[in-house]
């Protein structure tokens, strides 16, 4: 019987029971973040089991694409090495909601392998959960009983939680399992050991091909059991293992779901399956990740560096790198297998039909990237391998691992996985420690990482045609993933594009691309070796589509109205500096424009404002631009042409004309100056010896700025009350300011020096030294050093500790009279030293004078106290 018809006939059966066949579910999961990957077909009837919606049907059956690799259900290590073993596989299961339970489930499952299939019952076991103590459960004896009236009661064994309690992960719908087993043994081996033996201890031909879980508890995240609402029956056959066993085969890849893939692959590599083991192995990985990858890809999960991305990732690199060394083969074939596997299984799951050229690109830009990865860091490995072998060892250098992993790419994965065929182990503590002090350097070097391009088709280059349109019908014909700081962007090449790239000094365009199902924004537009590329955010879901092609045309129009700004404000310069000005570099935006010149000195208002003046009259002249294409380089020249900085030129030149400037240049324009509106410079200054630079805007942006600058002005006279002459107004403002300053300082000066002389009459002798003390209020620090320093000038034998307080904190002044700094060595920094830590801070000075600045104005009178203490001291 054909896969086909298994597949069909499992789902006649269910219908004739009252059930409906509903569609699988996507591999990849979207809204669930406890899963990456459905990897059991109840994973979308989940909030069923929980009693969190209704089920629309009591009774459901079909066929889930699932993926078990990551997390609990890991089976990628055994992929291959065995014949039962899959990433991807297709689980078929029957659901009741709420409906039948045991004996319903188990009298069904034994009517369908035994009545519609004929398979041997003699050869068939089932296990049922023991029960467990420590979990208060008991012992499965509805399902015991109920297998009893099927099957003789020593082919029913007694299972552990392990085996036989389904849970979907740490916390969830759960509950006892019942799995049915099947010894595909010959005669001769059975009669050796008994099948019953055999059951769940790993041989090949004795396997479970159908699991019965009964779902009726729900497991809380404290490790808990809950009663459900409602209980459930959930079953899942493995349709590659039931295939093996209707269709009498030893491995699941001998059946016809593996064999057309397992055949292409063959033709390919020239290595025959069962031939050599090796080769059988390598495989049976590249069949299986195929289907992994494809099903994935159809999904809408690319491959990348990033959770189900990286797995997926993960997946198709394991596939090639058997490719290349067990197969021999070091160029992209896996991507050749996408139309068989369409073939295949595109009748029931029509995304791998309706998607195949696109996900055969995708995998062909992976495993060429990959390849080139593989390609040097194979070779390093078997060195390595080599070198421990000669020397004894069997552990590599976690150092020299991540080397290869950090400096060529080669995955730490993949490293351990041929390790590990070769007997030997990685130093993981090691590694650790080498990736941990990298991304401590990554934090100040952020890394780049760029895909080798998918070429979708092969063109001559792109055409543009963004002169005369800001829209157009393109395709693409390329793209690439690129990483920065961890961050994933698209880049796409198109046949032709109205978008143009940034050169010249003129940014890129942005915009977005549309086709009849999406539209996708591109952020940027750039150029690398001539090659114009679009920065898109994502890739579309269908590459091969015809877009629409949309510029930004407002930003457009504004990049345009800087663009020939520059080129006027470069013949200003020049007219009215001279003609040694030479630009020297540009930036073109929609907001601004900037420009470099070569000038000996700073420009005066005055220049300035000729240069201003003169662009704008240019403006207002309303030239027609005049542009010629493919000039030669000497035509140009005597047309008058000037060549720009850093702009390299080929053969054949575009000279752009607006009245009497005239430059070589490969930008966007406006038809006519006048569109410009206006220019207004904002800036200008030195940026390098002999090089200056202006800012200046236009248009829109031109008429905010002078209007933002018109508002100060206004709101300035409003608040001076002054709509006639603002500037003699403030002029006036300044004088009277200034004139309050100085009397302020004069008034401040008098209060400090009478608050001062106050503390020294009120000062204490201590050790025949005169001390004074006590805080004073004083805005000005200068002011206080000042009064301080000439009190100290006129007296003798004087240590005075002043402090103020100010936006609260506090600051301490000590001065030391110079007899007391020459005869008893007494200096002020040592005294500054000792008490600044009352006031949380610290300072230091000259002897004669020092100051602290502290948190903690409140320690300012400990501070007193503790100078008096040092002068005690002394």
């Amino acid at each position: 019987m054909k896969s086909l018809e298994l597949r069909q006939l499992f789902f006649e059966f269910f219908q004739s029971k009252g059930h409906v066949i509903v569609p699988s579910a996507p591999m990849v999961v979207k809204n669930d973040p406890t899963l990456m990957f459905t990897n059991a077909g109840m994973n979308q009837f989940k909030d069923i089991f929980l009693g969190n919606r209704m089920a629309v049907n009591k009774r459901v059956a079909n066929s889930q694409k699932c993926l078990r690799v990551s997390g609990k259900h890991n089976d990628l290590e055994e992929v291959g090495h065995d014949t039962y073993h899959h990433t991807m596989f297709e689980m078929l299961g029957n659901w009741s909601f709420g409906d039948y339970f045991k004996r319903d489930a188990i009298n069904w499952a034994w009517e369908f392998l035994n009545d519609k299939l004929k398979i041997d019952k003699d050869r068939l076991y089932v296990t049922i959960f023991e029960g467990d103590k420590s979990e208060l459960l008991e012992f499965d004896q509805e399902s015991f009983d109920q297998w009893a009236s099927n099957i003789d009661k020593n082919r029913i064994l007694k299972g552990s939680k392990k085996d036989n309690f389904w849970e979907m992960g740490e916390m969830g719908p759960c509950g006892p399992c019942s799995e049915i087993h099947v010894d595909l043994r010959n005669e001769s081996e059975r009669e050796k050991i008994p099948g019953h033996e055999l059951v769940n201890k790993g041989h090949p031909l004795v396997i479970e091909i159908w699991n019965l879980v009964f779902i009726q508890y729900n497991r809380k995240a404290d490790g808990s059991l809950e009663i459900l609402p409602s209980k459930h029956v959930d079953t899942g056959m493995g349709f590659e293992r039931l295939c093996m066993v209707v269709q009498d085969k030893k491995s699941n890849y001998d059946t016809d779901i593996f064999q057309e893939i397992i055949k292409k692959i063959s033709f390919i590599t020239g290595k025959k399956y069962g031939v050599n083991e090796k080769w059988d192995i390598a495989l049976r990985v590249v069949a299986d990740h195929l289907r992994a990858v494809s099903f994935s890809i159809a999904d809408g999960q690319l491959p990348s560096n990033n959770k189900a991305g990286y797995v997926i990732r993960r997946i198709l690199r394991r596939a090639v790198r058997y490719g290349y060394n067990t197969l021999e083969i070091e160029e992209p074939f896996i991507y050749k297998l996408v139309p068989v596997l369409a073939s295949t299984m595109g009748g029931q799951y029509p995304e791998l039909q309706s998607g195949q050229g696109q996900i055969a690109k995708i995998i062909f830009e992976e495993e060429t990237a990959f390849l080139k990865t593989l390609g040097k860091g194979l070779k390093m490995i078997d060195r390595m391998i080599t070198d421990l072998r000669k020397e004894q060892k069997n552990v590599l250098s976690g150092k020299v691992a991540f080397e290869m992993y950090d400096t060529f790419g080669f995955p730490i994965d993949l490293t351990q996985l041929i390790l590990k065929e070769n007997n030997m182990d990685l130093d993981t503590k090691g590694f650790e420690d080498e990736m941990k002090n990298q991304k401590e350097r990554s934090r100040e070097d952020a890394s780049v990482e760029t895909a080798d391009w998918m070429v979708l088709k092969e063109t001559d280059g792109t055409e543009f045609t963004g002169y005369g349109k800001t829209e157009d019908d393109v395709i693409i014909t390329k793209f690439r993933t690129v990483k920065v700081k961890g961050k994933e962007t698209f880049q796409l090449v198109f046949n032709k594009t109205p978008f143009y790239a940034e050169s010249g000094g003129q940014i890129g365009d942005s915009g977005f691309i549309s086709s009849a199902k999406e539209k996708i924004g591109i952020s940027d537009t750039i150029k690398e070796n001539n090659l114009i590329i679009h920065i898109a955010v994502k890739l579309p879901s269908d590459s091969t589509a015809v877009f629409k092609a949309s510029v930004d045309a407002e930003k457009r129009l504004m990049t345009a109205n800087n663009h020939t700004a520059t080129h006027l404000l470069h013949f200003a310069l020049r007219s009215v500096l001279g003609n040694h000005v030479e630009q020297k570099g540009s930036l073109v935006t929609p907001d601004r424009l900037r420009f470099d010149f070569s000038h000996f000195s700073k420009m005066s208002k005055e220049e300035l404002a000729k240069v201003e003046e003169q662009v704008n009259q240019l403006i207002r002249d309303n030239y027609t631009g005049r542009i010629t294409e493919g000039v030669s380089m000497e035509k140009a020249r005597s047309m008058g042409a000037m060549a720009l900085f850093g702009e390299k030129y080929g053969d054949e030149v575009r000279v752009v004309e607006f009245g009497k400037s005239i430059e070589l240049c490969g930008g966007t324009h406006v038809k006519a100056t006048g569109s410009i509106g206006m220019m207004k410079i904002v800036s200008e200054g030195a940026i390098a010896a002999g090089i200056r630079r202006i800012e200046a805007v236009t248009g829109s942006k031109a008429e905010e700025y002078i209007n933002d600058k018109l508002k100060t002005v206004d709101e300035i006279a409003a608040l001076l009350k002054s709509p006639g002459n603002v500037t003699e107004s403030v002029e006036k403002l300044i004088t009277e300011n200034n004139s309050l300053k100085k009397s302020m300082e004069r008034f401040q000066i008098q209060a400090t020096t009478i608050r001062i002389k106050e503390l020294v009459d009120n000062s204490i002798n201590i050790n025949d030294i005169k001390f004074v003390s006590g805080q004073v209020e004083s805005e000005s620090a200068d002011i206080l050093k000042n009064v301080a320093y000439q009190l100290r000038t006129s007296s003798e034998s004087m240590v005075m500790v002043i402090g103020t307080v100010n936006a609260g904190k506090a600051n301490i002044l000590v001065t030391v009279t110079d007899d007391l700094v020459k005869n008893k060595k007494i200096s002020a920094v040592s005294i500054i030293k000792e008490i600044s830590g009352e006031i949380n801070g610290g300072g230091g000075g000259q002897p004669f004078l020092a100051t602290a600045g502290g948190k903690n104005p409140e320690g300012i009178q400990r501070a007193f106290e503790k100078a008096a203490e040092f002068l005690k001291s002394i």
